[in-house]
């Protein structure tokens, strides 16, 4: 089966029934498990180490108002609470974005390789974004600079673009949004080269933006783009009978009562708007998006009621985790981070499933 056409097929599994069942409760469990470490653990390591017993002491009397005796300095809270915190925050956020997204576009496309950016969206929120560079003003509203919403706008635009250029009659089939997808993906790019060409001394500050990172994180920003991306992933969830049907191709979906042009166009414009919230305040952070909705696909098989949340909670805590070794590597790009750690991670996934599932 080709891969653009391609949908994961789980291999028949020796282990017991039971086992089966349970194991989405124990990708869970571990999951949770996980993400809570990478909380703690992110907040407490840095250029100034904070215990553990200090993080957690600070965070329970902060946020659930224990009256807890003080084992810490004040600068030490002002650094949990005003610096790290919302920066692992925005991070498990933009990681869980970006994992339902791409396990959104890997469900409509049915193709296990699809990423959140498939559409043209890094390329959009790229070129805004050194659009904001070359633009001599300089705004700041709620935290947020003209880097961020052009990035954003761009993000949403390029979509729409692709969406409405592969539209055939009323329908945009896949293998048109797919090839209208690199197309203006390839297109937008050029544009971004030109403006970086023409960036001079901004060249860094565009740069820093294509590799990604959360050293700019703050409340403000965080409470901007929480509900924008934490919504969005929501209402995929609840469309996750629709993905599952997807799954099985649009004519089967439709006789299972799926509605499938205004699902489809939900589903991609949900998506599209949860990495393009993400981006507009983290940058591009490649392959969290990518492996973890395939990494959990592998674990529980396809069934989009268990792999969106799973996902989630893997792509937070990847996110996370990255995000630390950037910080204790002196504050490197996160995205080079997610590459390197990435990249031979899934092909080493892609090289022991080949014999149990088609891609």
């Amino acid at each position: 089966m080709p891969a653009q056409a391609g949908i994961l097929a789980p291999r028949p599994t020796r282990w017991p029934r039971v086992a089966v069942a349970r194991r989405p409760f124990v990708v869970a469990a571990v999951g949770i498990g996980l993400l809570l470490l990478a909380l703690v653990a992110g907040i407490a390591a840095g250029s100034v180490a904070i215990a553990p017993g200090d993080t957690l002491g600070i965070l329970g009397r902060r946020l659930l108002g224990l009256d807890l005796a003080r084992t810490w300095s004040a600068a030490e809270e002002t650094i949990v609470m005003d610096i790290r915190l919302p920066r692992v925050l925005t991070a498990m956020v933009v990681g869980g974005g970006l994992a339902v997204a791409g396990a959104a576009f890997q469900g409509l496309l049915r193709n296990p390789l699809a990423d959140p950016y498939v559409l043209g969206t890094a390329s959009g929120a790229a070129l805004g974004a050194a659009i904001a560079v070359l633009i001599p003003v300089r705004v700041l509203f709620l935290q947020f600079g003209l880097i961020h919403a052009l990035a954003f706008l761009g993000a949403l635009a390029s979509v729409f673009v692709v969406y409405r250029l592969s539209r055939v009659g009323a329908s945009a089939p896949m293998t048109s949004l797919l090839l209208t997808g690199y197309a203006v993906g390839s297109l937008l790019a050029a544009g971004l080269a030109m403006a970086m060409y023409l960036s001079g001394t901004g060249l860094r500050q565009i740069f820093a933006y294509l590799l990604g990172g959360f050293e700019a994180s703050s409340w403000g920003r965080l409470a901007v783009a929480v509900p924008l991306i934490v919504l969005a992933s929501l209402a995929i969830l609840l469309r996750a009978r629709s993905l599952n049907g997807m799954l099985l191709g649009e004519e089967a979906a439709a006789h299972l009562g799926v509605d499938v042009r205004r699902e489809r166009a939900l589903l991609l414009a949900l998506a599209s708007l949860a990495t393009a919230a993400s981006v507009a305040i983290s940058g591009l952070i490649g392959f969290v998006g990518l492996v973890a909705p395939h990494v959990v696909r592998l674990l529980v098989g396809p069934n989009a009621r268990l792999v969106l949340p799973l996902a989630a909670l893997l792509g937070a805590s990847l996110m996370v985790g990255a995000d630390l070794v950037a910080r204790l590597l002196g504050e490197i790009p996160v995205g080079v981070v997610t590459a390197v750690i990435g990249a031979p991670f899934f092909l080493a996934i892609l090289r022991r499933a080949r014999s149990g599932y088609e891609l």
